[in-house]
């Protein structure tokens, strides 16, 4: 009887010592996060100079994308459904107080033509930066505050 629960004692020790040394930790959600805005941001830089847009299309086939479709197609890839229109894309995920709290992956948003409605989308991608898919260049790098894009900016998201 001893021996049986020496061997018992002994092979729960092991279990649960070999279990705590092998068990990955966990990641705090800002490291999550933080990995699914670096792949978002890859996953749209990829597609620089491959994909022309087009106002109201969504042709994943032909890389022919508008501005909203272009961001739902990028966050498809790396597992996050968003709807497609820039306007409808701010009723989800969690609203970025100001340019300033901004992370890497972020959707953010801009007016374009009317002032105050939200008409255009792109993705953050860090240092003041933006990615987006426009009628003038394509998918291309933009700078967030200064130029065209300096006084455009709306609101942003996190996902």
């Amino acid at each position: 009887m001893k021996k049986i629960v020496a061997a018992s004692a002994i092979a729960l020790s092991l279990l649960f010592s070999t279990s705590a040394l092998t068990m990955p930790s966990t990641a705090s959600a800002q490291e999550i996060y933080a990995t699914h805005g670096d792949r978002t941001v890859s996953i749209a830089m990829s597609y620089i100079g491959k994909v022309k847009y087009k106002f109201s299309t969504r042709d994943p086939q032909r890389l022919i994308f508008d501005c909203s479709s272009f961001t739902q197609f990028v966050f498809k890839q790396n597992g996050i459904d968003i709807p497609w229109g820039s306007n409808a894309q701010t009723r989800f995920g969690i609203p970025v107080p100001d340019k300033a709290h901004l992370s890497i992956g972020d959707l953010i948003m801009f007016s374009i033509s009317t002032p105050g409605r939200i008409n255009h989308v792109g993705i953050y991608i860090g240092n003041g930066k933006f990615i987006g898919n426009s009628p003038s260049t394509g998918v291309a790098i933009s700078d967030l505050n200064s130029g065209y894009w300096k006084n455009r900016f709306i609101t942003a998201r996190h996902y």
